[in-house]
């Protein structure tokens, strides 16, 4: 399950291409992943920079993560652009009540699902086993497509939150 994420993202994208992502919450249900499918999909449809089509891309991974991609090589994203992908995303916060600005909520892969964390609870949860520094991190801080093709589900050990931890070895 955690490799099939990087066949999602489309080829024809440059490597430098800018990427934001989202995360909820929660698993959104099936008919509300659906619905931010639709959603995705018409904004991407309509995402301009002053007037000119934004080359974009939006995909909804693991029923969590909203991933949105502008290259940036056709089109430049200027600020209205970035606003108006923030407004789609908060009308998702409000649609389905969920938070997708949560910087404090960590994810991570245990046994094939995501399971949240708060920042707070990270070493309780590594003393206690519950993680260990080889556990899968969604960090999704990363900035790129390339970085989130190599960077965004990656051990802990590898990410900035080992900084932060004692990882036991």
């Amino acid at each position: 399950m955690t490799a099939n994420y990087r066949e999602q993202i489309p080829a024809g994208f440059a490597p430098d291409s800018r990427v934001w992502v989202y995360q909820s919450s929660r698993l959104l249900m099936l008919s509300e992943a659906l619905h931010v499918e639709d959603l995705l999909n018409n904004f991407i449809a309509n995402w301009n920079s002053h007037g000119a089509p934004v080359k974009g891309y939006g995909n909804l991974f693991f029923g969590q993560f909203i991933v949105l991609m502008a290259d940036e090589r056709a089109t430049g994203v200027s600020g209205c652009s970035t606003d108006s992908s923030v407004r789609l995303i908060k009308q998702i916060e409000e649609l389905f009540k969920v938070n997708m600005f949560d910087r404090q909520m960590l994810a991570f892969m245990v046994k094939d699902k995501v399971q949240m964390l708060p920042l707070p609870q990270l070493q309780y949860a590594i003393d206690n086993n519950f993680l260990s520094a080889d556990t899968l991190y969604f960090n999704n801080l990363v900035q790129t497509k390339e970085e989130l093709e190599n960077n965004w589900l990656i051990p802990i050990k590898e990410s900035w939150l080992a900084k932060r931890v004692t990882l036991g070895v």
